[in-house]
């Protein structure tokens, strides 16, 4: 495929949001305190890998999630043990990513934030222990708090050869004080998180064909309210999609996260509470334009199928992302002159 052909598939088919999915939200059900994970199984798509030209673009991804912990396991929010818990989220990311027109070593670099802010919901059935909790407690303890997430900052270098893309990228966890001691509802982890990973796609645009993966590795600070210091994890991603037409596609999905470091510090009253999940699902994509701009809608929903130290749930992402201006255009063919 032509260059120039290339370049207007990549915006068409949204991949500013591509780059924006290795900006992972914060998935408020996982493994570590709080079952809080900067990873979010199945977040990372089609056309992992893939780098729109340079420009800034935009996305908001609007997540829910409901999960139940069964009245046999136990898990450690806010400084207090519950049992029977329900978790519900329904939070909203909005993300600004700008692809510069620098590269290193041939690769394109590109910066995005991501914040998030939103209403996380939790319920818990037997309150075990709980000192604290602002307030008087019986056996069972609910909070919906409205509340902004930490802010996330990435940074991600990525290549291409033909069909085949790749990119490295890391993620960062920025406390920022909205984090509010003794509330079972949060969505900031008031800890510093560190992600690093790579990532691979294969798109053919002829057949309309996209084979991505993400491999990453998560690294967890301490809460200093808490003195609960969460264990490092690391997590794979696969997706398989297929543009049935050029704007509509339909694909399977699936992720997985393993906690690999157990939990401590002197907050920590469950053990060290090792979580793994394997979440399986699919998505749906499509393609279209407003006012000449290409805009890509996408929802993804995942069931967790197989679950340690962790409530187990539904997940589901409904994405929106298009460029807001600013892109390079390529450069136009130059006439060729014969020479006799």
């Amino acid at each position: 495929m032509p260059r120039l052909e290339r370049l207007r598939y990549l915006t068409a088919t949204g991949l500013g949001l591509t780059i924006l999915t290795m900006i992972a939200p914060m998935d408020p059900v996982c493994a570590t305190e709080g079952g809080a994970s900067l990873y979010l199984p199945g977040f990372h798509g089609a056309g992992a890998a893939l780098v729109p030209p340079p420009g800034f673009y935009f996305e908001n991804d609007f997540y829910m999630y409901s999960g139940e912990l069964s009245s046999g396991r136990r898990i450690q929010i806010g400084g207090a043990v519950l049992s029977d818990v329900r978790a519900e989220a329904r939070a909203n990311f909005v993300t600004g990513t700008w692809v510069t027109p620098l590269e290193i070593f041939g690769g394109s670099l590109a910066f995005g934030v991501s914040v998030p802010f939103g209403v996380p919901r939790v319920s818990a059935g037997v309150v075990i222990a709980a000192p604290r909790l602002e307030r008087a407690f019986s056996f069972s303890q609910r909070d919906a708090t409205f509340n902004l997430g930490d802010p996330i900052a990435t940074a991600l270098v990525g290549w291409h050869v033909g069909n085949f893309h790749w990119a490295i990228s890391g993620s960062v966890n920025i406390p920022s004080g909205a984090y509010q001691d003794g509330q079972l509802s949060n969505l900031s982890f008031n800890r510093w998180i560190g992600d690093v990973s790579g990532s691979f796609t294969w798109l053919d645009p002829t057949l309309g064909l996209d084979i991505s993966g993400v491999v990453g590795f998560e690294i967890n600070g301490a809460n200093p309210d808490t003195d609960y210091n969460s264990g490092n994890a690391f997590h794979v991603d696969l997706s398989i999609t297929k543009n049935l037409t050029k704007e509509f596609s339909l694909g399977v999905l699936a992720g997985y996260y393993h906690q690999v470091s157990g939990d401590d510090g002197q907050g920590v009253s469950v053990g060290p509470y090792k979580g793994r999940v394997l979440a399986v699902g699919a998505t749906a994509g499509y393609n279209f334009a407003v006012a000449g701009t290409p805009v890509t809608a996408r929802i993804k929903v995942l069931r967790e199928v197989d679950v340690e130290n962790r409530p187990q749930g539904t997940i589901g992402l409904f994405t929106v992302a298009f460029p807001l201006g600013g892109s390079a255009a390529p450069a136009a063919p130059k006439p060729v002159t014969a020479k006799y």
